[in-house]
């Protein structure tokens, strides 16, 4: 007769807590988590495919077309040149979206790693990142994202970059936290004076524990760039004309707005919208689920 371990009975206990459970428990595990997840995947299907289903040029000008208003020719009608508004919205989700992806996968690995060997080396090395990270905390994101684009020139890819650094300290420092509790473990220790080597502590012992923390950061993460490129695109600082871009979208259409022709800026601003409220509320879902207090014992 084997004895069950402690994790056994949990296991069989809560049915729903293998790996399916847990993304069901993720996406779907709320009313509102799953109306984020249907709306962010819809929006993701249809800035992926909705270009090559559409058809139609996001950059082609028809003067004779200019500010048309919603129809089912132009289902969110067409600019001040006489683009599309609906082609112009998938193209410029796209960007948006593939962007901030781009930010908080690369901010994910770059503050992720950065943040572990601090935290599970210690030493110099710790005091080094952690005043490297203070450096970059120091200046405001937003002023820092102005700063590294203005300095690169403007464009979604300098935005980007921009956006990516101040997002770094934001992983590092908290999966810094995350490893100093984790490191001084009894099993970290007895694996330790089994003469495991650090590599493999990091990647059997370390990173499993601070990984939900890591999501959790990524969600928020990817909502706030959606957010900041949009804001810098806004601004001027975002894609350049003719390509499509929501910030930019939002900027065309606010002269418009007062005289009528909403439908140019008022369907970018959905976009940003729904990206950023259902991300955040995927990221407050995964806070509840994965709270990292679960590994403590």
């Amino acid at each position: 007769m084997s004895l069950a371990l402690p994790a056994d009975l949990e296991r069989a206990a809560a049915p729903d807590s293998g790996r399916f459970g847990i993304l069901r428990q993720l996406l779907f595990g709320t009313p509102g988590s799953t109306i984020a997840t249907g709306a962010l995947a819809l929006l993701a299907i249809a800035v992926t495919i909705g270009p090559l289903a559409w058809g139609k040029n996001p950059t082609t000008l028809n003067i004779l077309n200019a500010l048309q208003a919603p129809s089912w020719a132009h289902p969110m009608g067409t600019d001040e040149n006489g683009r599309d508004v609906f082609a112009r919205f998938l193209a410029g989700g796209w960007l948006s979206l593939i962007a901030a992806l781009l930010v908080a996968v690369s901010a994910a690995l770059v503050g992720g790693l950065l943040g572990v060997i601090a935290g599970f080396v210690g030493g110099i090395v710790d005091a080094v990142i952690g005043r490297f990270m203070d450096a970059i905390l120091a200046f405001p994101a937003l002023l820092l994202a102005v700063a590294v684009t203005v300095g690169l020139g403007a464009g979604v890819w300098t935005a980007a970059l921009g956006i990516l650094l101040g997002a770094i300290p934001w992983y590092a420092l908290l999966l810094r936290s995350d490893t100093l509790r984790v490191r001084n473990r009894a099993y970290i220790e007895a694996a330790r004076a089994l003469g495991a080597r650090r590599a493999l502590l990091v990647r059997r012992h370390i990173i499993p524990h601070v990984m939900p923390t890591l999501l959790v950061q990524f969600a928020a993460v990817f909502g706030y760039a959606v957010l900041m490129l949009a804001g810098l695109g806004f601004i001027g600082l975002g894609a350049q004309p003719p390509t499509a871009e929501w910030g930019s979208m939002i900027a065309e259409g606010l002269q418009y707005t007062l005289t009528g022709q909403w439908w140019i800026g008022v369907f970018p601003g959905l976009g940003v919208f729904i990206a950023a409220c259902a991300t955040a509320v995927l990221a407050d879902q995964m806070a509840k689920v994965l709270d990292p207090r679960r590994t403590e014992g």
